[in-house]
């Protein structure tokens, strides 16, 4: 494992968290201060939640003196794992706005598997029994595996980093083979790498995939995606008539520039840490803060967008966002809950999406029927040109038989006239020089 952590007494009970990678050294936070105050709460955070916590804090973090606003977020996160299942279904809106705020990223790996109930998972047991088999995709994903985070320390060539985040793609390819493994799904189990141990990125991947629509985004057929870039093209229709216009003048997709966005909730688009928060909420929330954010950003850049072409869109897009956003999440986390979002509204877009599709698929069958049989009407047409063909070659060669033989005939008419006249002519020559006695009996 990369990530290790341990729970050490010291004067009353003092935890340490420990992050370590390959190429970092070891840390560790002591918190008296925090225990003083609330030892009871995190000193039940045990079992698989201690393992979790304990390895969430990395070297850049480490720091004996934290600020009492650090130190009061650590108190409350503290209770709310400690009281996770009663926290969370009596302070539902507390929470929300706690996880838009940010976890701590000392809490995060707990937090993120209580957010999606991966822990204690039964497939966890499976995990190293997966990493002896073989998978089919084991090449595809060597060669994914070094675009993934190519700047981060963790996942650069022959690291640590890469090997786990290896084998947390060959297990999923194992236990999902009508999935088997998509490149985009690498970065979201990278993130999961950076903050917990492989086990348990496994066992939140595989939950992620689950109940988080995460598997239709990913399946061969990409069909989620597609619902997914027509609910967002609808609501670009509706809040950005203007952008709209220019994107659909330009012939500038939606695919184009978002598609990225829903597969890798953001993470290959924006400033790693700006991603990390955004992926907070959507532990909570779902895709619908891709939505929130995808308009927010597109709202906030309007202007400037509609004065480029596709080119620069595309240029814009890359380039010039993620340096907006190298200055922290908050401003764009906060115009994100400004977009008027509607469920209802995203429900009935999705039943027209359906209904265009089947009304497509149902075209598809009768364009397939119709070009089947074109195609065998155009065999029977080659038959049916190929047989007058024949009979036209039929029908020359009998005229030219029939031609021929005419001329026999005649050559043989004038033979046999010939002949006559021959025969005419011997008896003629007979009677003028035989003796009339003789020429009695020839007659």
């Amino acid at each position: 494992m990369s990530l290790i952590g341990g729970l050490v007494g010291l004067s009353g009970m003092v935890i340490c968290w420990s992050y370590v990678e390959r190429e970092a050294h070891a840390c560790c936070v002591c918190v008296s201060r925090l225990l003083e105050t609330d030892s009871k709460s995190l000193r039940s955070v045990n079992g698989s939640r201690r393992n979790s916590v304990s390895s969430l804090v990395s070297s850049s973090s480490a720091s004996s003196n934290l600020s009492h606003l650090e130190e009061d977020s650590w108190i409350l996160w503290g209770r709310i794992v400690n009281e996770w299942e009663d926290f969370r279904k009596k302070n539902e809106k507390q929470l929300k706005d706690l996880v838009r705020k940010g976890i701590p990223h000392h809490f995060r790996a707990i937090v993120w598997q209580l957010l999606c109930d991966a822990q204690n998972m039964p497939i966890k047991d499976q995990y190293s029994e997966l990493l002896k088999m073989t998978s089919p995709c084991e090449k595809l994903i060597r060669r994914d595996i070094a675009r993934t985070y190519p700047e981060h320390d963790f996942f650069k060539e022959d690291s640590l980093g890469q090997e786990v985040l290896f084998n947390v793609m060959k297990a999923y390819s194992l236990v999902d083979r009508e999935v088997g493994y998509c490149q985009g799904s690498a970065f979201i189990v990278g993130l999961l790498l950076m903050q917990m141990p492989e086990e348990e990125a496994f066992c939140v991947f595989v939950k992620l995939m689950q109940d988080y629509r995460l598997r239709e985004l990913f399946k061969p057929s990409m069909a989620e995606l597609g619902l997914c870039m027509y609910q967002f093209e609808c609501m670009i229709q509706e809040l950005l008539p203007d952008l709209h216009i220019h994107f659909q003048a330009q012939s500038f997709h939606t695919s184009m520039y978002a598609s990225s966005w829903f597969l890798t909730i953001f993470l290959t688009s924006f400033p790693l840490s700006v991603a990390t928060r955004i992926f907070d909420i959507f532990m909570l929330e779902g895709l619908e803060i891709v939505f929130r954010v995808g308009l927010a950003i597109l709202q906030m850049n309007q202007a400037e967008l509609i004065q480029l072409d596709m080119e620069g869109m595309l240029q814009y897009f890359q380039r010039v966002i993620p340096h907006q956003l190298e200055s922290g999440p908050d401003k764009v986390i906060l115009a994100a809950y400004n977009v008027k979002y509607n469920a209802k509204k995203m429900k009935k877009l999705e039943k027209e999406y359906t209904t265009i599709k089947t009304k497509e698929m149902e075209e598809q069958v009768e364009i397939k029927r119709l070009r089947t049989e074109n195609r065998l009407l155009k065999q029977r047409i080659d038959t049916l040109e190929k047989g007058q063909v024949t009979r036209a070659q039929e029908a020359e060669e009998t005229y030219l038989v029939m031609r021929e033989l005419a001329t026999v005939r005649q050559q043989s008419e004038e033979a046999t006239a010939q002949l006559a006249l021959a025969q005419s002519t011997i008896r003629d020559l007979h009677r003028a020089t035989l003796p009339s006695g003789m020429l009695a009996n020839i007659t």
